[in-house]
């Protein structure tokens, strides 16, 4: 696949070119990955996770002045029409739900269209450090009337969303540190958040797995409609919020290896270790 987009200099091309840290942090993490993958296969993937991110900006920016209610179909397609509808039937249950993605494909697109047919509800985010880029995504994110919630600040009106029976977009693949339940993804253990699993236990909410590919050009996307995960069926497990953590953690990776040019390698993803466990002191 030819990455190139045009003679001369390219935004992902300078991108990967002058971001060195992050560079080597995708090329460590295709590596452990993909272990079969020889390195031109690994640098190929690098520099395609930067064409997808830069492509990603740019469809952003466009986004709203393309996308309309009345042409949305044109450009977002579910892999299976009738999605659609049994998010629907989700919905006209009064249960929460919680609709969970990861930094895969256009996760942004996937928030947007979800507004834009018409679904009400929150989106989970934090705060970037880039004061700029901030505004822009919560500007764009508030474009089709969801509700947008900081994962720090604004835990109260999280609870009393799935308490009215609300719905929540969650990215379900971020690094969750030193204390995070460490589950296995592409083969290595990697801290997340187990919130989402215990939320989804306490307030006896689904989790909906979806994620959207691009597929063709201009703003052509895929939605897969992954997994769907009901508490209920783990009532009587004794570690419920880790199955939990682990199926869905597991969808997530089945959505990547659809299309592993669009996932973000460029997050430290695996950054933390699970701690060493203490050895037993000889008798």
């Amino acid at each position: 696949m030819a990455l190139g987009l045009g003679p001369g200099p390219v935004p992902w091309l300078a991108a990967w070119r002058l971001d060195r840290r992050h560079r080597l942090i995708a090329t460590d993490n295709v590596r452990h990955a993909f272990p079969d993958l020889d390195e031109p296969g690994v640098d190929w993937l690098v520099r395609a996770s930067y064409l997808h991110l830069t492509t990603m900006l740019v469809e952003m920016i466009r986004l709203p002045r393309l996308i309309r209610p009345n042409n949305i179909y044109d450009y977002i397609q579910h892999a299976d029409p009738g999605d659609l509808d049994e998010v629907r039937a989700w919905v006209a249950t009064g249960r929460p739900i919680l609709v969970l993605t990861g930094h895969y494909g256009n996760w942004e697109v996937l928030s947007y269209g979800t507004g834009m047919v018409g679904f009400r509800g929150g989106i989970l985010a934090r705060r970037l450090d880039n004061p700029y880029l901030d505004r822009f995504l919560a500007h764009f994110r508030r474009g089709t009337g969801l509700e947008l919630l900081d994962k720090s600040t604004d835990y109260a009106r999280i609870l009393d969303l799935l308490a009215r029976g609300g719905g929540l977009g969650i990215v379900g693949d971020q690094n969750a540190g030193s204390r995070g339940l460490f589950v296995s993804f592409f083969g290595r253990p990697a801290s997340t958040f187990k919130s989402i699993a215990l939320l989804s236990l306490e307030y006896q909410a689904p989790i909906l797995v979806f994620g959207a590919a691009r597929v063709g050009q201009p703003l052509r996307y895929t939605v897969y409609f992954e997994d769907q995960i009901l508490p209920e069926e783990y009532a009587d497990h004794p570690d419920a919020p880790r199955a939990i953590t682990e199926r869905y953690t597991q969808a997530l990776e089945r959505l990547v290896r659809r299309h592993p040019e669009q996932y973000f390698w460029l997050h430290g993803r695996w950054k933390h270790r699970p701690k060493a466990r203490a050895s037993k002191k000889a008798a």
